[in-house]
């Protein structure tokens, strides 16, 4: 090991950083022989002296890394951007592609997405905030575990869906949002209550993207959270306002272009770019680089060697930080450190004590809470149906297969870098920071300095810009159609419709802020939400489902599998927290002998991970029993009979009767009917991989060795670069002849129009 290097001429001859004396370093040196370091020279960094990240690429107050004027730029420049170039983008289409903006093509683009585009939207709409964020988040709590449960439980529900979006074309072809089929089946009191959960379900995931959003801004240009809540929805409104769902789909293929992009960058940088300051040989100056997996597995593992640090011990006052004037050891900056800015020490509840493993008890508890949560997010948001809607029937399921295993790659690729980078980098991180989702960004600021954190905002905004545009085009929709169509106009023309659906857009831009400002105001964080959004909205999961899959599922079995799974999940989930910490913590990870407060339900112990996996899994579950165990008794009384499904292709009507821009046989049974067969085949085989297979086949691998590290990472990475070559080039190449078209100046005439 280097170290040794530093210790061979003695006390007298040690060069070493000033922060980490002889004594110290010799220790270090032989615990890390004695753990089988070989590579990493564990005398290069100042372990006790936490890495302040804010400090790193400068501090222009509060710790941000730029002036507060450059934060509101960032927000209102990105969002005027993208307003102005997909604005161009659409116009483009109008004049040489033959393209008309109706009411129709605002709310589903035409009904004739094709698969590459299709799968674009998917990523898009998925890589909300916390899978930027939250992932990292859950990698700096659980290890390698929490990124993997927080891909591989969020991406089963896009494979799943695309059977969903086959089911779309074969039995509701004319529907424009999921409640119109439910009201055709079910009725008035169905609909209602379906209506409530998709407004809950939207507001859920918009305001998590604010949250997300809001924190890295703040920590980054010290912008006010509130004034970020409410100028960040300003561009998303913009360019939905002028394009519709096309405009969405077209901004989401350049946000997911970007942030495919960034992620390169990022895991490029931590497994393969050693940095100015190779860890590896005797040096005065600090490393903060990684460069290979390797080094990697080595960092975590001394980490989880040193003592954990408690409120009783003495901490340093400060820290060496690098400047461009002086790049080792740096400038000594006076700072406050506690026992929250360590990791060191054995995690709770791994095998090991150790992060690199998937033996997590928190791990495991919040990849069911991730699986069940997502569930409703993807089943119960109507901007997944309108997708479905939006594409043409030969690429639906095509498309949520590809967008999924192309997603994955986004939290497990991303967090597995940077998330344990942030641990492995022995960054300056409280909890509470962690779990406002400034893992990624203080991870990047230490491996890039200031462009490693404009890279992570920027990823932001494409996340936000695109998952924003989508649910104010779901929230759109559902109140023309839903509302306004069904209850006040039913005789509506379209132009009416268009007119609500764009003054929705606006006015739910102004609704997200309050309620950003809503979940501010009441101090829950990003991971809080994230995780209660399964107890909320997963009773609707079942029924939902059960209107497009299966005709034997009754109007009340439904409405009571819903209202009956969400008050029963909310009974449990405040039932368990009662029983925690007055702090969150469990009562059985206490210290033999001391005991806590309980019976008390506040923030923190309705944030407690049991207390959230018990209420999202009595959604799912509960919901379901209570769903068919009605129909069954309404069969067995004879009061129903099986639903036929001609009723709900006849039932939806559309207001302008336009025919849509795809061949007639992609519309037969004799073409639809093995697209689903295909669709349920893969997307359950993958859904069982990575739900069951892989994660069994890795139990025996325990804590991982380096050479089991390497390969997980490798995976990791190949995959990372794999699928951005995939979503960035596909698009392209399938929509080269509108591309062409645009390029030469070319208008479309009906002939070169048809299906391209």
């Amino acid at each position: 090991m280097a170290c040794n290097e530093r210790l061979a001429n003695g006390a007298e001859g040690y060069v070493g950083l000033p922060n980490v004396p002889y004594s110290q370093c010799e220790e270090w040196c032989k615990a890390g022989t004695a753990l089988g370091i070989t590579d990493l020279d564990v005398c290069s960094i100042a372990w006790n002296n936490p890495v302040p990240w804010r400090k790193i690429a400068g501090d222009f107050g509060e710790g941000a890394i730029m002036d507060e004027w450059a934060g509101y730029v960032l927000v209102l420049g990105f969002g005027v951007f993208f307003s102005i170039v997909t604005t161009i983008m659409v116009k483009l289409e109008q004049i040489y592609g033959g393209l008309v903006i109706s009411s129709e093509h605002f709310n589903t683009a035409g009904r004739n997405i094709k698969t590459g585009l299709t799968a674009a939207v998917i990523v898009s709409q998925w890589t909300w905030a916390a899978t930027l964020l939250q992932s990292s988040n859950v990698a700096s709590k659980y290890g390698l575990s929490g990124p993997f449960w927080y891909a591989a439980g969020a991406t089963v529900q896009i494979l799943l869906f695309g059977i969903l979006a086959i089911e779309i074309k074969k039995k509701a072809p004319n529907m424009h949002t999921f409640l119109e089929m439910i009201d055709v089946r079910w009725g008035k009191l169905a609909h209602l209550t379906f209506l409530f959960f998709a407004i809950c379900t939207n507001l859920i995931v918009t305001g998590m993207l604010l949250q997300g959003g809001a924190a890295v801004v703040n920590a980054a240009s010290g912008m006010h959270i509130i004034a970020a809540n409410f100028l960040i929805p300003v561009g998303v409104i913009l360019y939905t306002w002028f394009g519709g769902l096309k405009a969405t789909f077209l901004a989401s293929y350049i946000h997911t272009s970007v942030i495919m992009i960034c992620l390169v960058v990022f895991i490029t940088y931590v497994y393969a770019v050693p940095g100015d300051i190779e860890c590896t040989s005797a040096t005065e100056k600090q490393c903060n680089a990684l460069g290979s997996a390797a080094l990697l597995w080595e960092r975590l593992r001394f980490l989880n060697y040193l003592p954990a640090k408690t409120a009783g011990m003495t901490f340093p006052d400060g820290a060496y930080v690098p400047t461009a004037d002086d790049p080792g050891p740096g400038n000594f900056e006076k700072l406050t450190y506690t026992e929250e800015d360590y990791h060191h020490g054995p995690v709770k509840g791994n095998r090991g004590g150790s992060y690199l493993t998937m033996l997590s008890e928190d791990g495991l508890s919040f990849g069911v809470v991730n699986i069940v949560g997502n569930f409703g997010t993807v089943f119960v948001d109507q901007s997944y149906w309108q997708s479905a809607i939006a594409a043409r029937p030969s690429s639906a399921h095509r498309g949520y297969l590809l967008g999924g295993l192309v997603w994955f790659t986004i939290p497990m690729s991303l967090a597995t870098a940077l998330g344990l980078s942030s641990l492995a980098l022995n960054v300056k991180m409280p909890a509470d920071e962690a779990a406002d989702g400034l893992a990624p960004p203080a991870a990047a600021i230490v491996l890039l300095g200031q462009g490693g954190g404009i890279m992570i905002i920027i990823m932001l905004f494409m996340a936000i810009t695109s998952t924003g545009s989508a649910e104010c085009i779901a929230v759109a929709s559902l109140f023309a159609y839903d509302i306004y169509r069904k209850y006040i106009n039913p005789e509506c023309t379209g132009a009416q419709l268009l007119k609500v659906s764009r003054l929705v857009v606006v006015g739910y831009g102004i609704v997200c802020g309050l309620f950003g400002y809503f979940l501010y105001g009441v101090g829950v964080s990003l991971g809080w939400v994230y995780n209660f959004m399964g107890t909320m909205i997963g009773s609707a999961v079942i029924p939902v489902s059960c209107c497009l899959c299966t005709r034997y599922m009754t109007k009340n079995g439904a409405i009571a599998g819903a209202w009956g799974g969400m008050i029963l999940a909310l009974v449990s989930w405040m039932s368990v927290a009662a029983s925690r910490c007055t702090n969150g913590d469990d009562p059985d990870d206490l210290a033999e002998g001391v005991d806590c407060d309980t019976g008390k339900l506040n923030v923190d112990t309705l944030g407690n991970i049991n207390a959230q996996t018990a209420g999202s899994v009595v959604a799912l579950c509960v919901s379901g029993i209570i769903a068919f165990l009605v129909a069954s008794i309404e069969y067995k009384m004879g009061t129903e009979q099986p639903f036929e499904w001609e009723k709900m292709r006849e039932g939806i009507k559309r207001v302008e009767q336009e025919a849509d821009d795809v061949p007639e046989y992609e519309m037969t049974s004799e073409y639809l009917d093995p697209a689903a067969k295909y669709v349920f085949k893969y997307g359950v085989g993958y859904s069982v991989f990575l739900i069951f297979v892989w994660p069994l086949a890795v139990i025996a691998w325990g804590v991982f060795d380096k050479a089991n590290y390497t390969l997980w990472a490798s995976v990791a990475f190949c995959w990372g670069y794999i699928a951005s070559g995939f979503i960035v080039v596909l698009p392209i190449y399938e929509s080269w002849g509108s591309i062409s078209n645009v390029l030469t100046c070319k208008k479309a005439t009906p002939a070169t129009k048809q299906y391209e």
